[in-house]
């Protein structure tokens, strides 16, 4: 099994275990993909909860740039609810499950 599959398996546990969410893995396999290199570097692998500038990029460079959605309080809303479903405590917020998890809250599955 190659590098990308076991990580897609990891998201989709993460997703299961954390949500108890059904998985979407056609989009789950997309959004992971459009993430490329990334996903095999720990640390852009993640998002810090806590690095306003992090979640600035996931505001501006995901939901802006790439969902297409105007800058608004919803987005931060949308960003801090995910973040507080993962759990302050927990270290490894894959960037994968954070832009899935986006991703449905908007509704934005044809964008993949």
């Amino acid at each position: 099994m190659n590098k990308r599959v076991e990580l897609i398996e990891k998201y989709a546990a993460d997703l299961k275990d954390k949500f108890d969410v059904t998985v979407d893995m056609d989009l789950l396999t997309k959004v992971t993909i459009g993430l490329g290199p990334s996903i095999y570097n720990a640390d852009s692998e993640t998002v810090s909860g806590s690095d306003e500038s992090e979640l600035a990029t996931v505001k501006n460079n995901f939901l802006i740039k790439k969902l297409g959605l105007e800058d608004s309080s919803e987005l931060d809303s949308a960003i801090t609810s995910v973040m507080d479903r993962y759990g302050k405590s927990n270290r490894n917020k894959y960037r994968a499950v954070v832009y899935y998890l986006l991703v449905k809250h908007f509704n934005k599955e044809s964008t993949y």
